[in-house]
Formats: structure tokens, sequence, C-alpha cells
């Protein structure tokens, strides 16, 4: 026999042919640890996309700015609108106080004045309660005082002129006269 087939035909031990089997032809090789080359395109384009990202959150605030801006304006200039109207509505008031022989007179002051509440009203314009309330300084104006001990502290006694809100905000503060 000659000593190659001598070991062809040795059994071979099954642990080294195991350990054989598992480790590949080419042995694992640790991943290189330099940073991969970045390409100036992919950076020109990252920092285009950058820009253009900010651009439009600026531009989305800008839209957002506007929007709360002309809404603004639109509450103020018909506030500001319906503040032209009130003499109207004093002078009407005023007229209602005065006492006349002349019914019909009476009931076409009385009408105009209804109609004026009605469109108040629908522009969502509404009177300050005031006489008998506490005073606020947030709705009232005092422009008298008096001590008189029938009324209690900071009472109002007397409306001079009615005030007005257009929803939360005071359109005009009503003129009284305060107690003690």
């Amino acid at each position: 026999m000659s000593k190659d087939k001598d070991k062809s035909e040795m059994p071979e031990n099954p642990e080294t042919a195991a350990a054989d089997e598992a480790v590949p032809e080419t042995e694992a090789q640790p991943a290189p640890e330099s940073e991969p080359e970045t390409n100036p395109l992919e950076e020109e384009l990252k920092a285009e996309k950058d820009r253009y990202l900010r651009l439009a959150a600026e531009y989305d605030n800008f839209r957002k700015r506007s929007a709360k801006e002309r809404e603004a304006i639109f509450s103020d200039v018909r506030a500001d609108t319906i503040v032209k109207f009130l003499p109207v509505y004093d002078n009407l008031s005023r007229a209602l106080q005065q006492e006349t022989a002349d019914e019909a007179y009476r009931k076409g002051v009385e009408m105009t004045m209804n109609q004026l509440r009605d469109i108040l009203a629908k522009l969502g314009v509404t009177e300050i309660d005031a006489m008998g309330q506490k005073f606020d300084p947030a709705l009232h104006n005092a422009v008298m005082h008096i001590d008189d001990e029938k009324y209690g502290e900071s009472e109002i006694v007397l409306e001079f002129e009615k005030g007005f809100k257009l929803g939360d905000k005071v359109i005009r503060f009503s003129m009284v006269q305060v107690a003690n």
C-alpha cells in the first residue's frame, strides 16, 4: 500500500471535519473603519433640500400670520364702523326719554330704535348692563362719584351713556356715576 492510499482510507475525526466545514474559505475580516466617501453632489443636494424645507416653513408661518392680521384688521374696521353708529343710538334713546303729545312720532322713533337694536344684535353687538351693577373698570368709565348710604360699595347708580361690546371686546365703555 502506498502512503496516499493510507491517508484516504483513514477515517477523519468528526470534530475536525465539522470545524473545517464551519469555517468559510475566506475568513471573516473586520469591517474597514474608514468613513465612506461623501459625494459633493449629495452634500449640495442635502443643503438645497434643507434650504427648501426652511423656506417652506417660513412661507407657512407667513401665511398664518397674514391670515391673523387680516382677521384682526377686519374686526377692528367692523368695530370702528359700529362705533360711528352709536351716536345715532344715543340720540334715539334721548328722543324716547322725552315727553311728547304726538304718539305717531313716538311710535316712529321706537320703531327706528328697535330696528337699530336688531341690526346691532345681528352684528354681534351687545349692550353692557350697568345700572345696579358693581363698578368694573373693564366695562365702565366712572365720571362721577357720590356718597349715599342707600347704595352699596362701588354700586353704579346712574348711567349717562350706554356701553357696548362686540363679542368679548368692549367697543364703548359705559359712562356711569358710582356710589360710595
